[in-house]
């Protein structure tokens, strides 16, 4: 039987898993799970749309085969869980700004191997000697890709499900193929990071079902809805309102004054309405939106032109028209079958 809930599988422990929560609170979409143990929660913000935590491979799984609508996952585990059969699956946004992380080939801090020629070199002087050069990894498809492009030939890669750092020192493999943050924990266990070794970065991305997005008007509808919360939340990041007070005899001319200036003309331009003064005197407030960066220059720009009573807040959205990716996501859904 057809489902005709809609389902957003989200991570269901790990910074993911936090970082998941937070990003959608920041975004409007608060998410509600009264009970930590519970395996299902909502976004009283999207009726109809039950949430459901998963480790992030499996989300992926969900989403390719229509278990689930939507996930939020990383992108390492969708690279890697997709490889070669994403074609169902559709990525809405690919930088939600949270979680980021490198997929990174590592080598022994001995070994004398900087770039991924020494390692081809390495891999040839072995093959020389009878011996296969071994890559210990959780990501084979990602990472057997890449050591094809790099020309590394021939390798063995050993999958791993526990902690790969070890996997060098107890010459159970000669590299490895790990995420890295910060880097600690691979200097912790005396290994170094290929200078050219970065298999891809990754971050939190938002994927969905494209089929439930071709043949189901509500799954649409609620992706256009996350869309639009989370395009306008991560456009307005870092962005202020600025609200000032100047005399001038016209908008037109406090525009002109405004226009040589490089960090008072707003995203299309300032916005200058009359203030109604008791007085009759000719005053009008100016409305910009400044990045963090330009604030503290943009308000002595508005203070050398006459502007007084600057007010600054946060923006919390910036709307626009249209957002860009859900045009695209309309695009995709359009060339593909």
């Amino acid at each position: 039987m057809a489902r005709t809930d809609i389902r957003l599988a989200l991570p269901s422990k790990g910074a993911l898993y936090e970082g998941s929560f937070d990003f959608l609170a920041a975004c409007g979409l608060k998410v509600y799970r009264p009970n930590p143990r519970q395996y299902a929660a909502t976004i009283p913000a999207l009726p109809g749309l039950t949430v459901m935590f998963q480790r992030p491979g499996d989300i992926v799984a969900g989403v390719r085969e229509g278990s689930v609508d939507f996930g939020i996952t990383g992108y390492d585990v969708l690279a890697e869980k997709a490889f070669g059969n994403g074609h169902k699956i559709l990525t809405l946004h690919e930088a939600l700004g949270y979680g980021p992380c490198t997929l990174h080939l590592a080598a022994p801090e001995e070994k004398p191997v900087q770039t991924m020629a020494d390692v081809a070199a390495w891999a040839a002087a072995l093959a020389a000697n009878g011996r296969t050069l071994r890559i210990a990894t959780k990501f084979p498809n990602v990472t057997g890709a890449f050591l094809d492009e790099q020309g590394v030939r021939p390798y063995k890669l050993v999958n791993v499900e526990g902690t790969l750092e070890i996997a060098p020192a107890i010459g159970f493999a000669d590299l490895i193929a790990d995420l890295v943050s910060s880097g600690v924990t691979l200097r912790d266990n005396h290994l170094r990071p290929l200078d050219d070794g970065q298999i891809l970065a990754s971050q939190a991305v938002l994927i969905a079902n494209k089929k439930a997005l071709q043949e189901r008007p509500d799954v649409l509808a609620i992706a256009r809805h996350m869309l639009e919360y989370i395009e306008a939340h991560l456009r307005a990041a870092g962005s202020y309102l600025v609200t000032a007070n100047i005399r001038g005899a016209s908008p037109e001319a406090i525009a002109a004054r405004m226009r040589d200036k490089a960090h008072i003309a707003g995203l299309q331009g300032p916005t200058i309405s009359r203030v109604i003064t008791h007085d009759g005197t000719d005053w009008f407030a100016i409305n910009i939106v400044v990045r963090k960066p330009d604030l503290f220059p943009a308000i002595a720009e508005l203070r050398a032109i006459g502007g007084s009573g600057v007010i600054v807040a946060p923006c919390t959205y910036i709307f626009e028209e249209e957002p860009v990716r859900y045009r695209a996501m309309l695009d995709a859904l359009a060339d593909g079958d």
